[in-house]
């Protein structure tokens, strides 16, 4: 049973996409989204630096184009279940049908817009915490005033609060944790300080065609297998402003009987955790075209 993922914001890195606008039809089907979209994803995708990249409002529809041009590579895939982190969950929406690709850059255009925002009212951010008991750590947060905003199992949380909250974090690691790393983001995600990104969302998903999913939709909220489309918008929309539980998500691959997982592009942080949780599962991560025969090769043995 093949598992088809997307990674969240964090992943690109300054020309990620340039090899992938040589497969034929790609630069084109990338001018239509940003025609779309008004935005140059592809300026964005190939000639930017790392600080113009991390803007919320590029990040996030770059992330959904690269996983969908990717996923588009890679051919006909009929995955047993399909999910994606933070952002990803768009990409994933489109993947199982839910949303038709044009709608998905809409939405997720929406979304980085209204998030970044929320992020500037106050300056915030993420952390991950690497080592340490989960427990022991959620518990640490919280008397910091930070929130577990990502718990992505294989012993990794993120926090997120604000700039004077995540100091404090790093003068006083929680039992056990042997870092604590600043990610490439722009603020405080999955946290009370996005509640003005989640108006701006319900506005937005009340004007898409949604349709139910195809195939299975593990959600971030609580790693349950959602099956009508207006809920995966519902979760989509109050997803912004709740934690990501990717250990939940992983625990229902197992559950489902996962044989395989393919991360999408920019991949490599999705198939990491799950080399630590899901031993013995192959993976393979599409981070450039280079990648793409040895996901068909997981593709021809895996999938429905």
């Amino acid at each position: 049973m093949l598992v088809l993922v997307a990674p969240g914001q964090g992943a690109q890195t300054p020309g990620f996409l340039t090899p992938w606008l040589e497969l034929p039809g790609a630069a084109d089907r990338l001018a239509g989204w940003s025609d779309a979209i008004g935005l140059d994803l592809a300026h964005y995708g190939t000639k930017a630096d790392a600080d113009e990249i991390r803007d919320t409002a590029v990040a996030q529809p770059l992330l959904v184009a690269a996983g969908l041009l990717s996923a588009a590579a890679l051919g006909d895939v009929s995955p047993g279940a399909v999910a994606g982190h933070s952002v990803g969950e768009i990409t994933a929406a489109a993947f199982a049908g839910v949303l038709d690709d044009t709608a998905a850059l809409g939405l997720v255009r929406t979304r980085g817009l209204a998030m970044a925002e929320a992020a500037a009212i106050t300056e915030t951010g993420m952390s991950a915490l690497l080592g340490g008991d989960p427990e022991v750590s959620v518990a640490h947060l919280e008397k910091l005033g930070l929130t577990p905003a990502n718990v992505n199992g294989a012993g990794q949380i993120v926090a997120a609060g604000t700039l004077e909250q995540l100091a404090a974090l790093e003068a006083d690691k929680p039992e056990g944790v042997r870092r604590v790393v600043p990610l490439k983001v722009a603020g405080a995600f999955h946290t009370h300080h996005m509640a003005p990104a989640v108006a701006k969302l319900e506005a937005a998903a009340k004007e898409l065609t949604v349709s139910a999913p195809t195939v299975r939709y593990v959600s971030n909220k609580d790693g349950r297998v959602v099956t009508e489309g207006a809920e995966v918008i519902a979760r989509l929309v109050g997803q912004v402003a709740n934690p990501v539980r990717w250990d939940l998500c992983m625990e229902t691959f197992q559950e489902l009987g996962v044989t395989a997982l393919i991360e999408v592009c920019p991949g490599g942080t999705l198939t990491g955790l799950a080399k630590r949780a899901l031993p013995g599962v192959p993976t393979v991560a599409l981070k450039t075209p280079d990648d793409l025969d040895a996901a068909r090769t997981l593709v021809a043995e895996h999938a429905a």
